[in-house]
């Protein structure tokens, strides 16, 4: 017991060693780049300057605004991909011949790069978040639902004739059979999901927006404030790496139960 329980927290430790000398040799090039190969601020400013800059963004309050922004059609946009695409992805799944029909087609719709498309969303809900939102949803909906359709689909055919057998109802399939063995797949989906509507979402606000953090940064680029533009995308990378930590521990736990 002692040796089962020992060796995945090794893993574990040693992974986040891993994690943390690679965080540690990235700042330290960092430094090297600006303070030894005198490498142009313009380009990229010292660490020190971005650290005091994301400190005073952190004390003044003034990125609560575009935060709230961001992360309202980022949540918008998640609810929606998720909602639709386990719903269609679970229902696809039930029918052989509707996966053989839309498994391949929404794997070839996910493989064009839809950011392409954002113009025609602006043009159609404006530069406000409807647009982000409707891009956000469309890109996550694909890995949700193909992830879904391959998580159900892909359930031990003899675990449901068995459970048939013993007269389960449709609900007592879904909840004890098929929902358990499906759950891995679609939590993956979901963390896909998860990571490319945030990141469609900040991404489309860089491009064309009135708000938020993407445009905040883009802001502060065309108007040279270098340390405060790097400051502002280390406080996205944190959040980012905030958010996926704490979806490993809501997977792992769903996993675990």
């Amino acid at each position: 017991m002692n040796g089962d329980t020992r060796e995945p927290l090794a893993i574990r430790l040693a992974s986040r060693g891993v994690q943390v000398a690679f965080a540690l040799g990235l700042l330290l090039v960092w430094l090297l780049a600006t303070n030894v190969w005198r490498v142009s601020s313009i380009l990229l400013p010292n660490p020190i300057d971005v650290w005091h800059q994301l400190i005073e963004v952190i004390r003044s309050g003034e990125f609560v605004r575009d935060l709230r922004i961001t992360f309202g059609e980022f949540a918008a946009a998640f609810v929606i991909a998720m909602v639709l695409g386990v719903t269609l992805g679970y229902f696809i799944s039930r029918s052989r011949y509707w996966t053989k029909v839309f498994e391949p087609l929404f794997a070839a719709v996910y493989a064009i790069p839809i950011i392409l498309f954002l113009p025609l969303y602006v043009m159609i809900w404006g530069l406000g978040p409807p647009s982000k939102i409707a891009l956000g949803a469309t890109i996550s909906f694909f890995p949700i639902v193909l992830n879904t359709i391959v998580g159900f689909g892909n359930v031990d055919r003899s675990l449901t004739a068995a459970a048939e057998s013993m007269g389960a109802s449709n609900l007592q399939m879904f909840r004890h059979v098929l929902l358990p063995g499906a759950l891995p797949v679609v939590l993956a989906g979901l963390r896909m999901g998860f990571t490319v509507a945030l990141l469609s979402v900040i991404g489309s606000e860089t491009i064309a927006s009135l708000a938020g953090l993407g445009h905040r940064i883009v802001n502060l680029a065309e108007n040279m404030e270098m340390a405060r533009m790097f400051a502002y995308i280390v406080f996205v990378v944190a959040i980012v790496a905030i958010l996926n930590s704490a979806l490993s521990v809501i997977e792992a736990y769903a996993r675990w139960r």
